[in-house]
């Protein structure tokens, strides 16, 4: 059974619900999806399958290997997208070339959704690792700096790992058991409660969460 598919970030927006309480949500475009490539315990150590987004892709952006891939796994037509998915329970009947659409979530079922965070580029301490700073007042000359980093005397230098300034966001995120509150199924549209990981646009996994 496969319990995931590929969709895209359409961005954010409200809903009411029949009791007037407003429900901010997310919209997300899921799948067309079809399945490219079939993954077995037997050959590769793990059931899974591997998804294809099924949109338009200019047959000159096919390079021969992409072309190879699709080929081998069912002559199954090129797409852009490939996302990889876990199956659950019973699978045997899953089959390169099946569809994967929308409708095998309802409202009130949990998801997790999986993405990649925003880029932030560079940032401080503050921001990055939400340190708390010091006194903004009394003469303080210590705001948004670390404090201690390490002893002087041993080991005489930072250690790995440290928490500091650097590079922020870019990471893969899993936000779990975010509730469906509408599915259209003609246009390929699942609403889910909250925020999820990335910019608009950006590619996510749905999944049905493990924890019911």
């Amino acid at each position: 059974m496969i319990n995931g598919i590929i969709a895209k970030k359409v961005g954010m927006t409200q809903i009411f619900r029949s009791d007037g309480v407003v429900v901010p949500v997310t919209v997300l475009k899921a799948g067309p999806c079809v399945v490219v490539q079939r993954k077995t315990t037997a050959k590769e150590g793990y059931d899974a399958v591997q998804l294809g987004l099924v949109e338009f892709l200019n047959p000159k952006k096919v390079t021969k290997p992409m072309a190879g891939h699709f080929k081998k796994h069912g002559d199954v037509a090129p797409v852009r997208l490939l996302r990889e998915v876990r199956l659950e329970g019973k699978s045997d009947e899953v089959k390169v070339g099946d569809k994967v659409l929308v409708d095998q979530f309802k409202p009130a079922d949990k998801v997790d959704v999986v993405g990649t965070s925003k880029g932030r580029g560079f940032a401080g301490f503050v921001k990055r690792h939400h340190f708390r700073g010091g006194a903004a007042t009394h003469g303080s000359m210590f705001h948004r700096a670390p404090g201690s980093i390490g002893a002087s005397a041993f080991p005489s230098r930072v250690l790995k790992g440290m928490k500091g300034a650097g590079h922020m966001g870019v990471e893969r995120v899993t936000v779990k058991n975010l509730q469906v509150v509408q599915v259209d199924v003609e246009n390929h549209l699942l609403l889910v409660k909250g925020a999820v990981p990335g910019h608009e646009g950006a590619v996510v996994i749905v999944r049905k969460s493990l924890r019911q």
